[in-house]
């Protein structure tokens, strides 16, 4: 048994969307610090270019591609400019996505059609645009790997009202195991990642109330970019290849060791 390599990903290529901040940078950092190269697409263009070059400093490579992939015509985009210079992609990473909270009588159509189409239609699209690349790349050997950046609001009972966020990444998993009964047959392992808190923009509760959030988590801490990359380094590496169309909770205990039900009831 060869065990000191499973966790590389040295000579791999990945494709990371909303890789400039939060959960997606800190899987850049992690896929980096294990010999991958790695592209970043982010909407905001200084924000991309800014955190591929803050990754790059230690003899790293990460390469911005900043794009808007909240439509479909924007997520063929980007698949023809990352496979421009790279006909082979080892990973991909569908993590940009978006939340709304609204109170049930006024939650509008809006917050519905702009989160359902970044965090359930982009992730089917950019794969589909991606899976020449992800074929080429892939072998029974060394399989290509689609991670969908989920969340645990898609699996248990949040007390927020974020009506279209829940259902995006409940179908986002659901969608998951479906990609990967088909792909797999291509050698490419579709798996997912539902993460609990961590600091990001998109959480904030986490990012600025963390010791109170904190309190409400059986880990009774929230995460940290170690926790997020370790995850994302298994799926991506030799140590995940035999991982398919499952999605991995990374928060803590909340979503299955969580004892009493009244922290998940809607206020």
């Amino acid at each position: 048994m060869n065990t000191k390599d499973l966790f590389s990903l040295k000579g791999r290529v990945a494709l990371i969307t909303g890789g400039s901040r939060g959960i997606g940078r800190m899987i850049a950092e992690g896929f980096i610090a294990q010999g991958a190269k790695v592209y970043i697409s982010a909407r905001k263009a200084d924000a991309c270019d800014q955190t591929a070059k803050d990754l790059s400093k230690d003899g790293g490579t990460c390469i911005s591609i900043p794009m808007n992939v909240s439509t479909v015509a924007g997520a063929k985009g980007l698949a023809a400019a990352v496979m421009l210079t790279e006909p082979k992609v080892d990973i991909l990473v569908n993590n940009a996505g978006a939340a709304w909270g609204a109170a049930f009588d006024e939650f509008p159509e809006e917050g519905w059609d702009k989160v359902l189409n970044l965090n359930a239609k982009t992730p089917f699209f950019l794969t589909q645009a991606m899976a020449p690349a992800l074929r080429k790349a892939a072998t029974a050997a060394r399989p290509a790997k689609v991670i969908n950046i989920a969340s645990i609001d898609g699996i248990y009972l949040t007390h927020r009202e974020t009506y279209s966020y829940v259902t995006s990444k409940a179908g986002l998993i659901q969608l998951t195991r479906l990609m990967a009964a088909r792909l797999v047959k291509d050698h490419i392992h579709v798996t997912a990642i539902a993460p609990g808190a961590f600091k990001s923009d998109m959480n904030r509760d986490a990012r600025d109330r963390g010791d109170e959030v904190a309190q409400r988590i059986p880990a009774r801490r929230i995460g940290t970019d170690e926790d997020m990359a370790g995850a994302a380094i298994f799926l991506a590496s030799r140590a995940g290849d035999y991982v398919i169309g499952s999605t991995v909770t990374v928060d803590g205990g909340v979503a299955f060791a969580t004892p009493a039900m009244r922290d998940l009831q809607l206020e």
